[in-house]
């Protein structure tokens, strides 16, 4: 999935600043313009997971056409970050993990004080350790 960005130039003073239009205050800046772009993958990344994780929409990304149409971003530089479609994918997939007994055991009587299941608990931990 590609969502247009939008550059704006740095200077030897100031960073490249990068917007997600399509994405309501996502954002990056970086001293280079890779490392701009990078933030911006970043950060796109992270809103939409952070949407998923409270039930919100994920807008559809915009044309690169229809973003340079916006006079508000007149002179500024366009590009477009690809992010990876399985940031949207929340169906079950199966896996096998091996852990030793002792380990096992720990997670088991955790999960069970949480009131969760073993896979409850080791996806809730995954995105609690995410948001840090």
């Amino acid at each position: 999935m590609r969502y247009p960005i939008v550059i704006e130039p740095g200077t030897e003073t100031t960073a490249f600043g990068v917007i997600v239009p399509d994405l309501p205050g996502c954002f990056s800046a970086g001293d280079s313009l890779d490392e701009a772009i990078a933030g911006a993958e970043e950060a796109a990344a992270a809103w939409i997971d952070a949407a998923l994780d409270s039930g919100d929409p994920i807008p559809p990304p915009s044309g690169l056409e229809a973003v340079r149409q916006n006079p508000d971003f007149a002179g500024w530089i366009f590009g477009v970050v690809t992010l990876d479609p399985t940031l949207l994918d929340d169906s079950i997939e199966r896996v096998n993990i091996t852990l030793p007994r002792r380990v096992l055991k720990r997670l088991d009587a955790l999960a069970k004080a949480a009131g969760e299941s073993r896979s409850g608990y080791i996806a809730h931990l995954t995105l609690e350790g995410s948001r840090q």
